[in-house]
């Protein structure tokens, strides 16, 4: 049987599962793709932390290089994460005329123009399934199972640790610190989870299902990102009362020749499908004009979810190689109906507000005076008990509005002496 080496950069808990699978499963996968794949070398700094599987000493370097210019190894697995040594592993690898198999979203997002430009050069691929929703397999079917489809929007729950906090919040009453130190002891959430709770990831994911949806390989600068982190359990709890969940969105819309890319906390029907995504588990919410609405939906990390990507990605080329093809999946075509990406201020939404103001008459008249000057009309307004001594919470929500005019009408308000701290504004999408 023909068999197929394989070099694997980093040996921490997704590469660790990848050894977990290819190993316990390698009669099963050699029976099934009539190839045999064998690690031939395992690149890892880190040999005395306790990996759930265990590997023969002498399959182990300390240096990256003795996969990358070793002449028999067909395929090599970067899962490392970071940018720096990652991209110059990835490229050089490239060069030596390797294909490559990667669940680094952050490289590809931030350099993936480059390293699929060389790819492309080189006759070789990069493969990523792993790199957005972990197992679920949103890549490879928006590239080849949907290939045929033009796509209208994306609206993708694509961040466990932030889905978990905001569960959390709705189902438990948590705050959001508690939330997150929840999350943080249970695995979910990285010592420091600031990539996550500040939607960064999130781009990171929506830049490059942005990328095969319509095209467009855009920078983390062209994407509107705000996170969870101002999100209250009273937001979560009044939402509620108005039939709606909180959740992160990655949104990517095209409309009027226009592309909007935005990540944000978001209000949500309570009926819709991705209402009812919790925990740590995502969600895909794709609009085609072939195939209508399609949802794709699995848990958003661990262990073997993602190195069962990486696995079927490491398939895939493994299938090429022995049939000596290059098949150029990063050959993308533009969307001709994205013309130009639309400025942030320019997009239009309906709007849930909170504000926190005195207890006092005429302050709703102001506020809604403001409101109405900048053109921005309420659907409902409910002034809330008071919560401390004569300071009450005013929920509005308010019909569809240019965000720019929103945030000028909101800046105004916030410099009222009754309003006793900054509003707080979440957009609200039917999806």
């Amino acid at each position: 049987m023909e068999k197929i080496n394989l070099g694997l950069i980093g040996f921490g808990n997704v590469g660790s599962g990848v050894v977990k699978i290819l190993r316990e499963r390698k009669t099963f996968l050699s029976k099934k793709i009539g190839l045999e794949i064998e690690i031939k070398k395992i690149c890892d700094k880190d040999r005395s932390s306790k990996r759930c599987i265990t590997v023969d000493k002498n399959l182990f370097t300390s240096e990256a290089s003795e996969i990358i210019n070793d002449p028999k190894i067909d395929i090599v697995v970067e899962l490392i994460g970071g940018i720096h040594p990652a991209k110059e592993f990835i490229s050089d690898a490239l060069k030596k005329g390797k294909n490559v198999v990667t669940a680094n979203k952050a490289l590809l997002a931030e350099h993936g123009r480059e390293l699929f430009a060389l790819a492309m050069d080189r006759g070789k691929n990069i493969y990523f399934e792993a790199s957005v929703g972990a197992g679920i397999p949103i890549i490879k079917s928006l590239r080849e199972g949907l290939v045929a489809n033009k796509f209208s929007s994306i609206f993708g729950i694509v961040n466990g640790t932030s889905n978990y906090v905001l569960t959390q919040m709705s189902c438990n009453n948590s705050s959001f610190n508690d939330a997150l130190q929840d999350a943080k002891k249970k695995g979910f959430a990285e010592k420091d989870p600031t990539l996550d709770i500040e939607g960064t990831d999130s781009a990171h994911k929506l830049i490059l299902l942005a990328y095969l949806c319509f095209g467009k390989l855009v920078s983390l600068n062209d994407i509107f990102v705000e996170g969870i982190s101002r999100v209250s359990l009273a937001d979560i709890n009044y939402a509620k009362e108005l039939g709606f969940q909180v959740k992160l969105l990655a949104i990517a819309k095209k409309e009027s020749g226009e592309l909007e890319l935005r990540v944000h906390p978001t209000f949500i029907p309570e009926g819709h499908l991705l209402s009812s995504v919790d925990g740590i588990f995502n969600a895909i919410y794709v609009s085609s004009d072939l195939a209508g609405n399609l949802l794709f939906y699995g848990p958003g990390a661990g262990q073997l979810s993602a190195a069962s990507a990486v696995v079927s990605d490491i398939v895939d080329l493994a299938h090429d190689i022995k049939a000596g093809l290059f098949r150029p999946t990063l050959n993308i075509v533009p969307d001709e109906g994205v013309k130009k990406l639309r400025k942030f201020d320019e997009i239009e939404s309906r709007y849930y507000i909170r504000f926190n103001a005195l207890d006092k008459p005429g302050v709703l008249a102001k506020i809604s005076g403001i409101l109405a000057k900048s053109g921005i009309s309420i659907a409902s307004v409910t002034q809330k008990e008071r919560r401390r001594a004569s300071i009450v919470p005013i929920v509005m929500i308010i019909h569809e509005a240019k965000e720019k005019n929103l945030r000028a009408a909101l800046n105004v308000i916030d410099r009222l002496n009754v309003i006793k701290e900054k509003s707080v504004a979440i957009r609200i999408e039917e999806a």
